[in-house]
């Protein structure tokens, strides 16, 4: 059993919030639009780290990370990528990997739209944990933690951050 914290577009910004948020969870996920590697960095320093880099990521985070990660965690096959859409609009690029091949959950960021979405047509869980930076139209920020335990996923929680 793993605890997941889970955020994107943090777009360079840095809070505090974030180790406090994620104190009670084993690895650390972001979803792209990192915009710094201070970002990238710190989260690791503190807790395993997982991350695909976005559309406004510059060289350096795309030397680190790819556009497109897939593993295994506890048993559930995971799909992250930057740019995904959601179920029944997802995007060009990865539509047909998705139908393809479908993850038992698949995480985007890059809309800033916090949604928890089960996509019954691929049999998937889909995650966008909305931002967590500052950057962008949206009024409060998220995160979202989750337990993932032997392929299935449990205790969903969404912390909201004022701006």
């Amino acid at each position: 059993m793993k605890r997941i914290g889970l955020l994107s577009d943090t777009h360079g910004y840095w809070d505090d919030r974030y180790l406090k948020h994620f104190e009670s969870c084993d690895e650390i996920w972001h979803a792209g639009d990192i915009g710094s590697l201070e970002v990238a960095m710190r989260l690791q320093e503190f807790r395993p780290f997982r991350a695909v880099f976005g559309n406004c990521d510059g060289g350096d985070a795309r030397r680190l990370f790819t556009e497109k990660l897939r593993w295994n965690c506890e048993g559930a096959d995971v799909l992250m990528t930057h740019i995904g859409g959601y179920p029944g609009r997802y995007d060009a690029h990865i539509r047909s990997l998705l139908r393809a091949r479908p993850p038992k959950l698949f995480i985007s960021g890059h809309s800033h739209i916090l949604k928890v979405q089960y996509d019954s047509s691929l049999g998937l869980l889909h995650i966008n944990p909305g931002a967590a930076g500052l950057q962008g139209w949206h009024q409060v920020r998220t995160l979202v933690r989750f337990t993932v335990d032997k392929g299935s996923f449990a205790d969903l929680e969404v912390v909201e951050i004022p701006r």
